[in-house]
């Protein structure tokens, strides 16, 4: 018997589970890529002279082509392993935000306006009268950056904070947080594209001031996708996010969370951002289907576990209530004290109405004594136990999230 055994299995269901965390269209764009890549270097492919981001081939020859062939293409294994695993935490948010159909059309509108920008801004620097930079034509760009300097303005403009880490070593102004990452990863990696992580970054701006809002489609029109035949096998897919619901102007607003941590990969500190990725239960998706200025519900299909938590919530709150000058043994007698009384209410109606002939209400449940046991075999009090599993329903998940956030 191998000894590692045990370990290999625990890596690989926590792989598992955070391949399975990565929304549809994030992990749509990591396989292609991916994929591409491995193609690429199989057959010896490297000189992506016919695909890259060429202004003069665009400008010259209108070769439009090569605004999307060259954000899939990678030029080194370091290339798309560093862009993919940055794509995961970003595409990710803005997915379950704004669903999988509109984040494919704004990744599509980005990489044309990041093209767009690139193209003006290299023919007014290659035709200035004062000093002529011809180089800007002649430089060949691939890969994902661009787009992914255009996600960081975005999510740095929804998390609402005011400053940011980078790479947890100093903070700065989150206005400014894109620019000092434009300028570091210039100074550290001397053969990247200068001009297109400054177009993307410029497109992001665009996109979050709403200059876009003119080309951006209403909600029915993802409706009327996600709706089509030929799209209903991927709609069927648990990790499909829908975009139902939505803002007028169908665009992301600046959405202020106050004491919201972001999960952007360059944010805090590198574990922070690795453990970020850990699948976990979402917290921000209810409130991103409360609040009408967010354009996705942020909700998967399947998954209903959490509407069910929160719809107990009014009920914990009461039931759990800390802020009230009392000890938590005192609040929890006398919240026992409450319901005992509730349920001797609700039999002698019970009776009443059976007396006389009318249907008989549906009787709370009631905790077993099993039930009961196993939660206080884990360090709760019996009474807390009991008023707990009451407000859970008899889900014995919900009651222990119930106590430990009461313990918290």
């Amino acid at each position: 018997m191998r000894p590692n055994i045990v370990s290999e299995a625990g890596l690989q269901t926590r792989a598992g589970q955070w391949w399975d965390n990565i929304p549809f269209l994030t992990s749509s764009v990591v396989i292609v890529c991916g994929v591409i890549y491995l193609i690429c270097l199989l057959v010896g492919y490297d000189t992506f002279y016919e695909i890259c981001f060429l202004p003069e081939a665009v400008a010259s020859h209108f070769q439009v082509y090569r605004i999307y062939t060259s954000i899939i293409f990678h030029g080194s294994l370091l290339h798309v392993l560093f862009n993919m695993l940055a794509l995961v935490p970003l595409g990710s948010e803005l997915e379950r935000i704004m669903g999988s159909i509109r984040l494919l059309f704004m990744i599509i509108l980005l990489a044309t306006s990041n093209a767009i920008f690139h193209l003006i801004i290299a023919l007014v620097a290659a035709h200035n009268p004062f000093h002529p930079y011809g180089h800007f034509m002649n430089e060949c760009a691939i890969g994902f950056s661009g787009i992914l300097f255009s996600m960081i303005v975005i999510e740095t403009s929804l998390s609402g904070v005011q400053s940011r880490s980078v790479f947890g070593l100093f903070n700065v102004p989150a206005k400014w947080y894109a620019f000092i990452l434009l300028v570091v990863f210039q100074l550290l990696m001397t053969n990247v594209s200068l001009l297109g992580h400054l177009c993307g970054i410029l497109s992001g701006f665009a996109y979050t001031y709403g200059l876009f809002n003119f080309l951006i489609p209403g909600p029915s029109f993802y409706t009327a996708i996600e709706s089509s035949s030929w799209l209903a096998s991927c709609v069927r897919r648990p990790k499909f996010i829908l975009c139902s619901g939505g803002n007028p102007s169908a665009y992301i607003p600046a959405y202020t969370v106050q004491n919201s941590p972001s999960s952007g990969l360059f944010s805090g500190n590198v574990w922070r951002n690795t453990s970020s990725w850990v699948p976990q239960r979402e917290t921000s998706a209810q409130s991103a289907q409360e609040d009408p200025r967010f354009p996705g519900r942020a909700r998967t299909l399947g998954s209903v576990q959490s509407a069910a938590v929160s719809s107990d919530s009014n009920l914990q709150a009461r039931l759990l209530d800390n802020s009230r000058p009392t000890t938590p043994d005192t609040a929890a007698v006398g919240a026992g004290a409450r319901l005992l009384n509730e349920r001797q209410s609700q039999v002698n109606d019970v009776v009443a109405a059976g007396a006389g002939g009318y249907p008989l209400p549906q009787m709370p449940q009631v905790a077993s004594e099993e039930q009961i046991q196993r939660l206080v075999s884990m360090g709760f009090e019996r009474t807390q136990v009991e008023v707990a599993i009451a407000a859970a329903d008899g889900d014995l998940n919900v009651a222990v999230e119930i106590l430990m956030s009461q313990q918290g």
